[in-house]
Protein backbone atom coordinates (compact mmCIF):
# COMPACT_ATOMS: atom_id res chain seq x y z
CA UNK A 1 0.00 0.00 0.00
CA UNK A 2 1.62 3.40 -1.19
CA UNK A 3 1.33 6.15 1.34
CA UNK A 4 2.67 9.69 1.40
CA UNK A 5 2.67 11.97 3.97
CA UNK A 6 3.45 15.94 3.77
CA UNK A 7 5.08 18.07 6.44
CA UNK A 8 6.77 21.27 6.49
CA UNK A 9 4.16 23.36 5.66
CA UNK A 10 2.93 26.58 7.50
CA UNK A 11 2.96 30.40 8.03
CA UNK A 12 5.69 32.80 6.21
CA UNK A 13 6.52 36.44 5.51
CA UNK A 14 6.84 37.25 2.08
CA UNK A 15 10.48 36.75 0.87
CA UNK A 16 10.56 33.70 3.77
CA UNK A 17 11.29 30.76 3.04
CA UNK A 18 10.34 26.72 4.06
CA UNK A 19 10.99 23.40 3.63
CA UNK A 20 8.53 20.82 2.45
CA UNK A 21 9.21 16.88 2.89
CA UNK A 22 7.19 13.97 1.84
CA UNK A 23 7.36 10.65 3.38
CA UNK A 24 6.71 7.78 1.07
CA UNK A 25 6.18 4.08 2.38
CA UNK A 26 4.81 1.19 -0.29
CA UNK A 27 7.20 2.40 -3.26
CA UNK A 28 10.80 3.62 -3.51
CA UNK A 29 11.22 7.84 -4.56
CA UNK A 30 14.02 6.67 -6.60
CA UNK A 31 12.42 4.45 -8.69
CA UNK A 32 9.49 6.54 -9.43
CA UNK A 33 8.32 10.13 -11.29
CA UNK A 34 8.33 12.20 -7.56
CA UNK A 35 6.44 15.84 -7.60
CA UNK A 36 5.14 18.21 -6.29
CA UNK A 37 1.79 19.72 -6.75
CA UNK A 38 -0.24 23.24 -5.38
CA UNK A 39 -4.02 23.99 -5.28
CA UNK A 40 -4.79 27.53 -4.11
CA UNK A 41 -8.45 28.43 -3.46
CA UNK A 42 -10.86 28.57 -6.31
CA UNK A 43 -7.94 27.49 -8.75
CA UNK A 44 -7.00 24.07 -10.43
CA UNK A 45 -4.15 22.00 -8.98
CA UNK A 46 -1.12 22.98 -11.15
CA UNK A 47 2.53 21.00 -11.13
CA UNK A 48 5.28 23.09 -9.27
CA UNK A 49 8.48 20.55 -9.92
CA UNK A 50 9.08 16.95 -10.71
CA UNK A 51 11.77 14.95 -10.55
CA UNK A 52 12.24 11.66 -12.80
CA UNK A 53 14.13 8.37 -11.29
CA UNK A 54 17.08 9.14 -13.35
CA UNK A 55 17.31 12.48 -11.33
CA UNK A 56 16.13 15.14 -14.04
CA UNK A 57 14.27 17.86 -12.75
CA UNK A 58 11.76 19.96 -14.15
CA UNK A 59 9.75 23.11 -12.64
CA UNK A 60 6.98 25.51 -13.34
CA UNK A 61 8.11 29.01 -14.63
CA UNK A 62 6.35 30.36 -11.90
CA UNK A 63 8.94 28.97 -9.07
CA UNK A 64 12.43 28.15 -11.52
CA UNK A 65 14.93 30.08 -9.17
CA UNK A 66 13.04 29.79 -6.05
CA UNK A 67 12.28 26.37 -5.70
CA UNK A 68 14.53 23.39 -5.77
CA UNK A 69 13.18 19.36 -5.50
CA UNK A 70 15.66 16.78 -4.41
CA UNK A 71 15.14 13.78 -2.86
CA UNK A 72 16.92 11.35 0.18
CA UNK A 73 17.17 7.92 -0.94
CA UNK A 74 18.44 6.37 1.59
CA UNK A 75 15.54 7.99 4.22
CA UNK A 76 12.94 7.18 0.94
CA UNK A 77 11.82 11.25 1.45
CA UNK A 78 11.50 14.12 -1.39
CA UNK A 79 11.46 17.31 -0.31
CA UNK A 80 10.59 21.24 -1.95
CA UNK A 81 13.19 23.83 -0.82
CA UNK A 82 11.04 27.07 -1.62
CA UNK A 83 12.67 30.26 -1.32
CA UNK A 84 11.77 33.63 -2.16
CA UNK A 85 8.40 33.09 -1.01
CA UNK A 86 5.60 35.26 -2.66
CA UNK A 87 2.10 35.77 -1.52
CA UNK A 88 0.80 33.64 -5.03
CA UNK A 89 2.77 30.63 -3.35
CA UNK A 90 0.12 30.52 -1.19
CA UNK A 91 -1.52 27.05 -1.77
CA UNK A 92 -1.78 23.59 -0.35
CA UNK A 93 0.83 21.75 -1.75
CA UNK A 94 0.90 18.16 -2.41
CA UNK A 95 3.07 14.78 -2.59
CA UNK A 96 2.49 12.87 -5.99
CA UNK A 97 4.17 9.69 -7.23
CA UNK A 98 3.46 8.62 -10.44
CA UNK A 99 4.05 5.02 -12.18
CA UNK A 100 3.10 3.37 -15.28
CA UNK A 101 1.54 0.09 -15.59
CA UNK A 102 1.56 -1.03 -18.73
CA UNK A 103 -0.52 1.65 -20.40
CA UNK A 104 -1.96 2.57 -17.51
CA UNK A 105 -0.65 5.91 -14.69
CA UNK A 106 -1.02 5.39 -11.95
CA UNK A 107 -1.02 8.08 -9.23
CA UNK A 108 -0.62 8.82 -5.35
CA UNK A 109 -1.75 11.55 -3.94
CA UNK A 110 -0.33 12.92 0.17
CA UNK A 111 -3.08 14.59 2.03
CA UNK A 112 -1.39 18.32 1.59
CA UNK A 113 0.48 20.53 3.55
CA UNK A 114 -1.22 24.18 3.88
CA UNK A 115 1.27 26.75 2.98
CA UNK A 116 0.71 30.37 3.77
CA UNK A 117 2.55 33.39 2.80
CA UNK A 118 1.93 37.15 4.04
CA UNK A 119 2.55 40.33 2.49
Amino acid sequence: QVQLVESGGGLVQAGGSLRLSCAASGLIVSLNVMAWYRQAPGKQRELVAAITSGGTTNYADSVKGRFTISRDIAKNLVMLEMNSLKPEDTAVYYCNAARAVGAIRLDYWGQGTQVTVSS
